[in-house]
């Protein structure tokens, strides 16, 4: 098994992923799923997968959108 650090930031990026899920707090959530989006969106390009690409990008956007301009 070779090292691969795409792999790696796949990985750190689901699992930010599930913590945001859990976490109690929007705020707090909305910023996992945003960093996590992030790393998986940076795999996703790696993998060259178009769909799952446009996916991650909707998710970050929904996520920033949550984050910075929902009213409370």
């Amino acid at each position: 098994m070779e090292f691969n650090a795409f792999k790696i930031i796949a990985i750190v990026g689901l699992l930010i992923l599930v913590c945001g899920v859990l976490v109690k707090k929007d705020r707090k959530r909305n910023i996992l799923f945003l960093i996590g989006g992030i790393l998986m969106a940076v795999y996703s390009i790696y993998i060259g997968d178009a769909i799952i690409i446009s996916l991650q990008i909707i998710f970050i956007f929904a996520a920033r959108y949550k984050l910075f301009w929902e009213k409370k």
